[in-house]
């Protein structure tokens, strides 16, 4: 049956209208030119080849023969020229064919169960659901983990995700197409990372190398041995002990200087110096002497134009661009250096002005070996990144394949639960499609078979005889159903044999064509398919019908609802559209559900899901709304209230009772109440006119004392009496309906 019913841009419908959650019975109350007629329109056109806005979902996907009655039926089969189309039902008589006709439908329907179920457990992939649904959440889950590999290497690795950066779906195909093809070698994160700042990007520049250090020539200057030669003169000349006693020969060559100027007195004592001290002095500090003092200022002089050299070469490295350069530990290893030429320079210093002191450098050699490294595995790296700028295109291509292999490594676990899981999936859904499809093929051919059985034993003279029976019960007795000819069709007669079709009144016309269509549902108009599942329409079927005929109407829809909860037929679900409240409140009692097991009565019921609707007009197109309880209220109900209540007022209870007959029966049923009184005999004749009596007078003339005689026990027997009329009337069921009501 349907469970969903969407109308759109079709007739006055300018905006989407749902009913959801459908029944098995739903009641669709509105106004004319509210929308009704367009509700069973759509319903109609199950392939919806005229409203392609609207839709139709059918619950486990089982879809249902539609029949629609409504001024398009009645179009299509009266007021046509012509005879009607003949009904056919099953036959009755060949027992063992009908048997077989049922055994055969139970096949069909355990094939239809049997594909709904399937379909079911499949799925739908638009909604997701069922075996489709779980694929799908698999694909969601493992593109999210694709996902966050490409968020979690973005930054890193933007320019091999080309493409497929701003779609997850993508990232995932494309992922899965390097499952089948990619064969790089592995990497790490840190190389593929450094790789990709060189590779990736921007094409980058060739860089230049950093010069080469040679620093031999200053770290061989620290082995120079005048360094540790005491630089003294000759050890023989007779001042020599009292130099060495002093212990202070550069100070006596310093003060020998200064004795050319003053001599002959000391220039640090001022006495008289003894003769000979010049020859002594000069003799002291020979030619050896001069040249060790020599050699230290050379070494001094040498020293510092290797010092400058160097200092010139490690900045030239400290202001390079190299980006390959390690600068932090260079420029730590550069502090260093400097400092040692700072100590070197006074160490030298001190040895000039002091030769006769031993002196030793600060090694260079550990730090300038560091800074050479540093220099060297840059030069590496520039040298390097200049083949790969050579050969970028290359590099690129086999980058991005390494990449792609790295997050193929990182994904490997979830990607062997997503194959292993797709692949169980796919497998069940392949499963269940073959299921499914061997399924429909064998309802097919059980439908054949179905068809070819109902030709057997299908006819068309009980349904002639059906209608009939019911035009001459409601009191239709001046025309009547017949067969026309030798053909199955029906024409409509009167007494005399001739062609009444022409000659009914709006009335006639409307119940005749009515009946047609009930006796349609429970057969069909060719030989073959009375034993289809329907979903049945009433659009509005007691217009232009006379009120007495209103509750004929009601009581045969409620007849087809007593079949669906007994199981019987093949009515599945039924929509009931109308504009007239009586027929609504008619059409909307269902006689309280029989228990399983009652005394003379074996049959299980089952309980009949209903949905209520109202349709009103709006500015911008009919509105839908839904209600789980009928919301049609009546000023006629509204009197029922006051019979139903425990204390019922004595002062306006005759006029409820008065009110609630005359329009039941005298307005509405056209039945006066001298015919109501012949229906009872006896003592119950005579209560019966006593209380229409009763009501009259009650309803029509002031309360006087006589009224108040009347207590509780008088007024119920008055109700009991109101409830016979109902029931001698044949109208039990509205009294039962009314009364039930809360």
């Amino acid at each position: 049956m349907i469970d969903t019913l969407e109308i759109d841009q079709v007739a006055i419908y300018a905006s989407r209208q749902t009913m959801s959650r459908l029944k098995e019975v739903n009641f669709i109350f509105g106004a004319n030119g509210a929308g009704k007629t367009t509700i069973g329109r759509v319903v109609a056109d199950r392939s919806l080849h005229e409203h392609e806005n609207c839709s139709i979902v059918w619950r486990d996907g089982i879809e249902m023969q539609p029949l629609v009655y409504n001024r398009d039926f009645v179009d299509a089969n009266f007021n046509t020229e012509g005879s009607l189309k003949g009904i056919f039902t099953l036959g009755e008589k060949d027992i063992a064919n009908e048997l077989a006709v049922k055994t055969k439908k139970e096949e069909v329907d355990r094939y239809a169960n049997e594909i709904a179920q399937r379909t079911s457990t499949l799925g739908d992939p638009a909604h997701r659901s069922g075996k489709f649904g779980e694929l799908a959440a698999l694909e969601a889950d493992f593109k999210e983990r694709c996902w966050a590999q490409k968020r979690k290497h973005d930054e890193a690795f933007s320019e091999a995700f080309t493409g497929v950066r701003n779609d997850a779906a993508k990232f995932k195909e494309r992922l899965l197409q390097q499952l089948q093809s990619n064969v790089a070698d592995a990497q790490t994160l840190e190389y593929l990372t450094k790789r990709a700042a060189t590779v990736l990007g921007v094409k980058p520049q060739l860089q230049a190398k950093l010069p080469t250090l040679d620093f031999a020539d200053i770290v061989a200057l620290e082995a120079a041995p005048i360094l540790m030669k005491r630089v003294v003169g000759k050890e023989d000349v007779d001042i020599a002990e009292m130099i060495y006693r002093l212990g202070h020969s550069d100070w006596v060559k310093a003060g020998q200087a200064h004795y050319e100027t003053s001599a002959p007195k000391c220039p640090f004592c001022q006495q008289t110096a003894p003769e000979g001290l010049t020859a002594s002095l000069t003799s002291y500090f020979d030619e050896t002497f001069e040249q060790d003092t020599k050699a230290v200022a050379d070494l001094q002089a040498t020293y510092g134009r290797e010092d400058k050299s160097l200092l010139l070469a490690l900045n030239a490295i400290k202001e390079s661009t190299s980006i390959f350069l390690d600068k932090a530990t260079f420029m730590r290893e550069q502090i260093t250096i400097e400092a040692k030429l700072r100590t070197n320079s006074l160490i030298l210093a001190n040895k000039r002005k002091e030769p006769s002191a031993p002196q030793k450098l600060e090694s260079l050699a550990e730090p300038l070996a560091l800074v050479l490294d540093l220099v060297k595995a840059a030069n590496t790296k520039v040298a390097e990144h200049n083949r790969i700028v050579d050969s970028i295109s290359a590099e690129r291509t086999k980058l991005v394949a390494q990449i792609w292999r790295y997050i193929l490594d990182d994904v490997k676990v979830d990607l062997e639960v997503y194959q292993r899981k797709k692949a169980g999936l796919s497998a069940a859904i392949e499963s269940l499609k073959s299921q499914i499809k061997t399924a429909e093929g064998a309802k097919a051919s059980a439908e054949r078979e179905l068809r070819e059985l109902e030709k057997k034993i299908s006819t068309v003279q009980p349904t002639v005889d059906a209608i009939n029976d019911l035009l001459k019960s409601f009191g239709f007795k001046t025309f009547a159903l017949a067969k026309a000819g030798d053909q199955p069709h029906y024409k409509l007669v009167r007494d005399d044999g001739k062609d009444a079709r022409h000659s009914l009144s709006e009335g006639e016309r409307s119940f005749v064509t009515f009946l047609y269509f009930y006796h349609l549902i429970k057969g069909s108009d060719n030989d073959s398919g009375a034993a289809r599942d329907r979903v049945v329409v009433f659009d509005d079927p007691v217009s232009s019908m006379d009120s007495d005929v209103l509750f004929i109407v009601s009581s045969l829809i409620r007849a087809l609802f007593d079949d669906m909860k007994n199981g019987q037929g093949y009515v599945k679900q039924v929509f009931v559209l109308t504009h007239n409240v009586y027929f609504h409140k008619e059409v909307c009692f269902m006689s309280p559900q029989r228990k399983v097991g009652a005394k003379g009565d074996k049959r299980a019921e089952r309980n009949l899901g209903r949905s209520y609707w109202v349709v009103r007009k709006s500015p911008t197109g009919p509105l839908l709304e839904r209600f789980d309880d009928n919301p049609i209220k009546t000023s006629y109900e509204l009197l029922w209230d006051e019979v139903r209540r425990d204390q019922r007022n004595p002062l306006t209870i005759q006029n409820t009772m008065r009110r609630i007959l005359e329009h039941y029966f005298r307005i509405l049923g056209g039945v006066d109440f001298d015919d109501l009184c012949e229906k009872f005999d006896g003592r119950e004749k005579l209560v019966c006119r006593s209380l229409l009596s009763w009501v009259n007078d009650g309803s029509h003339f002031s309360h006087d004392d006589a009224h108040f005689a009347f207590g509780p026990n008088a007024i119920d027997d008055q109700v009991a009496i109101f409830k016979k009329i109902f029931e001698r009337a044949e109208h039990l069921p509205h009294y039962e309906m009314m009364m039930a009501k809360k």
